[in-house]
């Protein structure tokens, strides 16, 4: 059973607002060495702690849809690809892309010390185990495999796949990476044959 946060009363959650916020009484933002910006820990967060809860506006699966592929649409011209919508049920999704939803800035890993789970109808970050004081938060956003090359992962984990995937994903992700490694090699060989029959001749 998750330990419930007391978590910081919220300023505003009006669509309007632009300053940005951290709602919860456990992590705090700050620059990230692996990407951007990330949430990290100002004390020790015992493991099952609800953290923080990842909030926004809640819209349905057809404008979720939408708005996702406007977003990946924009990605392809600008190189911008953050998209922060959040399954919440089977109707509805939450889009987290508000500045009060610090949430949204906790950054991906292979090796993550949280996860994501709903409860009661809200999307909670809660710890997989003791978190340090100063350490960064990270989940596995659990990405599928359609286009897992517009997603390289730069975790930094010793359990790191290079692309950002949910774990799931994983076994059949390294038989795709193995198959391109060795089609890569194979033309790599054809040229350098390639080269010394020219030489000879």
């Amino acid at each position: 059973m998750p330990k419930t946060a007391t978590p910081r009363k919220t300023p505003t959650k009006n669509p309007k607002a632009d300053k940005e916020i951290c709602d919860s009484t456990w992590c705090e933002i700050r620059t990230s060495p692996i990407h951007g910006r990330g949430l990290f820990a100002i004390r020790d967060i015992p493991e099952g702690m609800q953290i923080i809860e990842y909030v926004g506006e809640k819209i349905t699966k057809a404008e979720s849809n939408r708005r996702g592929w406007a977003q990946f649409e924009k990605s392809q011209k600008t190189g911008e690809a953050g998209v922060y919508l959040f399954t919440l049920n089977k109707r509805h999704d939450i889009d987290g892309d508000v500045p009060w939803n610090a949430a949204r800035l906790i950054n991906h890993s292979c090796d993550p010390n949280c996860e994501a789970q709903i409860i009661r109808g809200h999307i909670w970050i809660l710890a997989l185990r003791e978190i340090k004081k100063g350490e960064e938060l990270f989940f596995n956003y659990g990405f599928d495999l359609e286009c897992y090359e517009d997603h390289p992962c730069g975790c930094g984990s010793t359990r790191c796949v290079g692309f950002i995937a949910g774990e799931d994903y994983w076994k059949e992700l390294k038989k795709i990476l193995k198959k391109k490694k060795a089609k890569a090699e194979g033309k790599k060989k054809k040229k350098k044959d390639k080269k010394k029959r020219k030489k000879k001749d």
